[in-house]
């Protein structure tokens, strides 16, 4: 389950751009098959092996999606978000009375998010999207956007791709390309805070394989399918996988607050 769960995910995450981790994470809260914490950091290592080799393929392939100017700022951001998110579940973790809690609170971010995600993207053509050039704006919106990701352990998620719809008017392909960047630097950052500290929770290291394994897979079929659809296509598959993740999502937030 662990295997088919992240293959799956992968495979739909590097073809939208939204690095599985949207659909695993809430998936495996709904089948309770991991602690919290253990979930959170399998998710997160699942979405840094897919985007990892997504990233590598694509760069050493020459393909240049990614602008420097906007680019390199939007990584900086997500990189310190990365970091800010990995302390944020922390405090939120610490300050819980109980672990379902933290994964209350999480779906129900998760819910909303994913439905204004959802909103924007049925209504994209009638918002008109902006150009920002100011590397600094570029940081901040990078910021948020890593400190989501590591937050709520999806690795970046639908929401990355509506702020650079929004921000940066790119279209669907494009946009992919650049949130896998966003989510590899920002989940890495966030990794690495975990080991450095020690808080790496205990985990069954079968499963961490196996959700590897299946990162690395969805990663090639996902990124091998990405190139032969065209944008409207994804945007199709994106609506729908948006719709069940907000399903999943309230299930989720009822059965750890009932």
């Amino acid at each position: 389950m662990f295997l088919v769960v992240s293959l799956l995910a992968s495979v739909v995450g590097a073809i939208c751009g939204i690095g599985g981790g949207v659909i695993i994470k809430p998936v495996l809260d709904l089948l309770h098959m991991e602690s919290v914490a253990a979930i959170q950091f399998l998710s997160g290592c699942t979405v840094l092996a897919m985007s990892a080799y997504s990233v590598g393929r694509s760069a050493l392939s020459g393909e240049r999606q990614v602008q420097a100017g906007t680019g390199v700022p939007l990584i900086l951001g997500a990189v310190a978000g990365g970091l800010a998110g990995n302390r944020l579940f922390s405090a939120v973790k610490a300050a819980a009375a109980r672990p379902e809690t933290v994964s209350a609170v999480q779906a129900a971010c998760l819910a909303l998010v994913t439905l204004g995600t959802l909103l924007y993207t049925v209504r994209k053509d009638k918002i008109r999207g902006r150009q920002v050039q100011s590397g600094y704006l570029c940081a901040v919106i990078g910021l948020g956007l890593g400190l989501m990701s590591s937050f709520l352990g999806i690795g970046g998620g639908p929401i990355n791709l509506v702020v650079l719809f929004y921000f940066f008017s790119m279209d669907t392909k494009r946009a992919a390309a650049n949130s896998l960047y966003i989510i590899l630097f920002s989940q890495l950052s966030s990794l690495l805070v975990t080991l450095l500290t020690g808080a790496v929770p205990p985990f069954q290291w079968q499963a961490l394989i196996l959700m590897v394994a299946g990162g690395v897979g969805g990663g090639v079929l996902g990124r091998a399918l990405n190139r032969r659809m065209d944008s409207r296509a994804v945007d199709k598959l994106f609506i729908g996988l948006m719709s069940v993740i907000i399903c999943i999502s309230l299930y989720n937030l009822w059965q750890y607050t009932a």
